[in-house]
């Protein structure tokens, strides 16, 4: 007699047991895929075997297969919690310097700006270039915030105004500045921030005096200080700036230097209505410490900072396979590539071809449904004790035979 089939049972309702304990005792980790075990029937087979079925020799546990669907999507407040809503694995360099694949998204942010897993693995994606912009093409690597969470003050060079100068104003009277003028000089001003090479604030005021028809003189101090005319504004008949016009402005300080910057005008009107600033930006900024991160669907990873300023550190790239299912799970919410899986079939920006979209803010909940699960255990365990049954009559049947007189 043989306690094969019993045996065979008895190890399979084993591991099964073994798959859903682990898929129940991971209910509540983020990003978990759940598994479960796939059986075989075992058979005897002979050369020379006739045709026929044989009575089997039981079963065997042939796969634990992960199950890669969506997880719910928790929302948490934390700007560093991101879910993937659809296919893709972030990819991450592992302190071993190897790479790794994941749907945990509860990243953090370490002392040098760099942004991590709880276990110190760092988040690969595009790095953008110090304006900001994000490379196409390029090569991932670890996302960094700049310089550790800082960025450095940039001197103005650049001024850009638009603004309408009002057609029908009276050509000014009294002479040039400093002297009295009708309109005041101040009538048709403006003033915006720049900022030195250290980041200092530098005001700068600018004043536009009408002299003849369609012709304006410029005019601009520094902080309040000394006024220097620094050129002439035309216009055509339609009210537009003819080119060439003003295109910079160089201004004497109150500590003995001078503010540079090139002046784009071109923004610029001359209509029959009042005066109005529309714009008026500079490329100057204060040096600036990071106060608040934000990541957008597409993965852009974007620092707020002290001065204001909003500059992208890089954007998140995902990795999809064509067999998800020969991921090998090594712990720690991550999955290595293996000759069963391939290579990723697929690397890019979130939300485009079969990638999905990130969302920031939130957690992507395990996939275990606890309910199911329960249910299996249960069945599980009817078949365990059915398997050691089939033993315990197996041994009953021996000792009757053993027992023959």
């Amino acid at each position: 007699m043989s306690f094969q089939q019993g045996l065979s049972g008895l190890n399979a309702s084993s591991q099964n047991l073994d798959v859903i304990g682990h898929n129940i005792a991971n209910a509540n980790t983020t990003g978990m895929k759940a598994s479960r075990a796939e059986f075989a029937e075992l058979y005897a087979s002979s050369l020379g075997s006739t045709g026929g079925v044989s009575k089997g020799l039981g079963v065997e546990v042939q796969t634990i297969s992960q199950q890669f669907t969506q997880g719910n999507i928790s929302v948490t407040g934390n700007s560093l919690d991101v879910a993937i809503n659809g296919n893709g694995f972030f990819q991450l360099q592992l302190t071993d310097g190897s790479t790794a694949y994941g749907r945990d998204g509860a990243f953090k942010l370490n002392k040098s700006g760099e942004i991590i897993t709880n276990d110190g693995a760092h988040l690969l994606g595009l790095t953008a270039a110090a304006d900001g912009t994000i490379p196409t093409g390029g090569a991932i690597g670890p996302l960094t915030l700049p310089t550790g969470g800082e960025i450095p003050a940039v001197a103005t060079s650049a001024i850009t105004l638009g603004f309408n100068l009002d057609a029908s104003a009276a050509v000014a009277t009294g002479g040039p500045p400093p002297a009295a003028l009708v309109p005041v000089l101040q009538t048709y001003g403006t003033s915006i921030t720049t900022y030195n090479a250290q980041g200092a604030e530098i005001p700068v005021s600018m004043y536009f005096t009408k002299t003849a028809a369609n012709t304006w003189d410029v005019y601009a101090s520094v902080n309040g200080g000394t006024v220097t005319k620094q050129g002439t504004l035309t216009y055509d008949v339609n009210g537009n700036p003819i080119s060439p016009s003003l295109t910079s402005l160089t201004l004497p300080t109150a500590t003995g230097g001078t503010v540079t910057a090139t002046l784009d005008v071109n923004g610029s009107t001359q209509y029959g209505s009042k005066f109005a600033v529309n714009t008026a930006t500079q490329n100057g900024q204060a040096p600036g410490t990071l106060t608040a991160i934000t990541i957008d669907t597409s993965g852009i990873v974007q620092g707020t900072y002290s001065n204001g300023k909003a500059l992208a550190a890089g954007q998140i790239q995902l990795a999809t396979f064509t067999n998800v299912q020969g991921l090998a799970p090594i712990g720690s919410n991550f999955w290595r590539a293996t000759p069963s899986s391939g290579d990723p079939s697929a690397k890019g920006v979130p939300g485009s071809g079969n990638l999905g979209s990130l969302r920031a803010g939130a957690l992507e909940d395990s996939n275990v449904d606890l309910t199911k699960e329960l249910v299996n255990m249960m069945t599980a365990q009817r078949a365990y004790q059915a398997n050691a049954q089939t033993i315990k009559t197996q041994d009953q049947v021996m000792s009757t035979l053993v027992n023959l007189r």
